[in-house]
């Protein structure tokens, strides 16, 4: 299983990204797969994540409406829609793969991880 995040970079307080972050290696339909962040010195945190099958979603209170988990089954892509983005958003930016049914905020619950995409957002 690989995971490839993508579309990170530097942008003023107040723009917008997109992420995306591409799976490989095997079939995702029962997976929750989820975008962690870790700002340098900081602890890794849930950002949001989506559940492949029916789609649901959650995501942390910090980002809730400004932030927008998406999939696109065919293609085995997940993005997150940032928008309206904070000086404290700045961080490096993981998505994760995690094969039980819900879905969880706890990093070392997630089984695979990309290698993380840096999201740097100036004042």
């Amino acid at each position: 299983v690989q995971l490839q995040a993508s579309g990170g970079g530097l942008v003023q307080a107040g723009g917008s990204l997109r992420l995306s972050c591409a799976a490989f290696g095997r079939t995702f339909s029962s997976y929750v797969m989820g975008w962690f962040r870790q700002a340098p010195g900081k602890e890794r945190d849930f950002v949001a994540a989506i559940k492949w099958y029916d789609g649901i979603i959650r995501y942390a209170n910090s980002v809730k409406g400004r932030f927008t988990i998406s999939r696109d089954n065919a293609k085995n892509m997940v993005y997150l829609q940032m928008n309206s983005l904070k000086p404290e958003d700045t961080a490096v930016y993981y998505c994760a793969a995690d094969s039980r049914i819900t879905i969880s905020t706890v990093a070392n619950e997630y089984d695979h991880w990309g290698q993380g995409t840096l999201v740097t957002v100036s004042s």
